[in-house]
């Protein structure tokens, strides 16, 4: 099952755009009800639907990875108002996208095992929506908009009831200005007993709810919240000491999980190595000094890649940087940034001789 999935999905996979127009055209005919979930503008939602499929695909034969993630994603989906009908429509449509754009790829042994891959799931992701007892979503209020630069904003929110993430996880949010645009944005505080939430937020090129949230938010606007989602946390009883390694606004979950940590008079040896191009990127760099200053188990390396004149900072890549100071195989990796950032940092720790058990990242960094 494994091979005819991943053989059949390289030969649509340079087609991605034409099979996610196909997927959801597909979707709306048999399901009508569905394009409301969506909003006006899909052409970010079929990247999102492509970028999940290449992620299941990877993992596919790492079932301890992939149960979990898609359990998530079930709970997420609870969001949309998704209900158990809506998953018969998805399967059918995927596997006509995948058929159309496989060509002669496509026989009734690929067709057999796509489908029993997508029962397990859509399964998986059922029965994590049946089981949540919780909210499907969170209101919460904007209390303080502060825009750090010209396309950095830190935004703090009250949720009418406390969201029960973990330090390091991502949520979705959904701001009035941009209804229906869910995207992914990770708490930069471990939870507080008053519930209130921080995020980072960077203006993306082409970003439509994050150049809204920097240029437009105002202190009384009501977001919605997504369940929690992400697997990035620190186990400070294995006895094993940390590697971060974050670029940008990838520092947030580093630092709700430090700020956790702080909480304890004991900890993991734990590095930060954080990135960006120019100083002004490392914008919470102030911030994390005093956290270190404070607490003797941390210490942290300020890397940047254009901006030779700086000092007190490594130069280069954080890819560089990190495996220059050597292979890390006995720590606990942890690395948060964009899609991009993420690929070329773990393929040299690979190379270098960090074991790829040891290494964890979230799927969804960047929207």
């Amino acid at each position: 099952m494994v091979r005819l999935i991943r053989e059949s999905f390289a030969v649509v996979e340079s087609r991605s755009d034409d099979v996610a127009k196909f997927f959801y055209g597909m979707l709306f005919s048999l399901a009508p009800a569905t394009r409301e979930m969506f909003p006006a503008n899909m052409e970010v939602q079929r990247s999102r639907l492509l970028r999940a499929l290449v992620h299941v695909v990877q993992m596919v034969d790492r079932p301890d990875d992939l149960i979990p993630f898609l359990r998530q994603l079930g709970r997420d989906h609870r969001k949309f108002g998704v209900v158990s009908s809506h998953y018969e429509s998805v399967g059918t449509a995927l596997l006509a996208a995948i058929k159309k754009y496989a060509g002669e790829a496509w026989t009734p042994q690929v067709e057999m095992a796509w489908a029993e891959a997508y029962t397990i799931m859509a399964r998986a992701m059922q029965e994590a929506a049946h089981a949540d007892e919780g909210p499907a979503y969170w209101h919460a209020t904007v209390l303080e908009h502060q825009r750090v630069s010209w396309d950095l904003a830190v935004v703090r929110l009250q949720p009418d009831h406390p969201v029960n993430y973990r330090a390091g996880q991502y949520v979705s949010v959904e701001t009035p200005q941009r209804a229906r645009l869910w995207r992914y944005f990770s708490p930069a505080n471990a939870p507080r007993e008053d519930g209130i939430i921080e995020f980072h937020i960077r203006s993306v090129e082409g970003g439509w709810v994050s150049r809204s949230i920097v240029g437009h938010t105002q202190p009384g606007d009501v977001w919605r919240i997504g369940p929690p989602m992400g697997r990035l946390s620190v186990n400070r009883t294995s006895g094993n000491n940390v590697l971060m390694i974050a670029g940008g606004t990838g520092i947030a979950p580093m630092h709700a999980m430090l700020d956790e940590m702080a909480q304890w008079g004991e900890n993991p040896k734990t590095h930060l190595f954080i990135g960006g191009r120019t100083r002004e990127d490392l914008y919470d760099l102030d911030n994390l000094q005093r956290m270190a200053s404070a607490n003797p188990w941390l210490s942290i390396v300020p890397v940047l890649e254009n901006d030779p004149g700086a000092r007190g900072v490594e130069q280069g890549t954080l890819a560089d940087v990190v495996t220059r100071y050597g292979a890390w195989e006995d720590r606990d990796v942890l690395v948060c940034g964009s899609p991009s950032m993420i690929r070329a940092t773990v393929s040299r720790m690979l190379v270098a001789g960090t074991p790829l058990d040891r290494i964890k990242y979230d799927p969804f960094t960047l929207d």
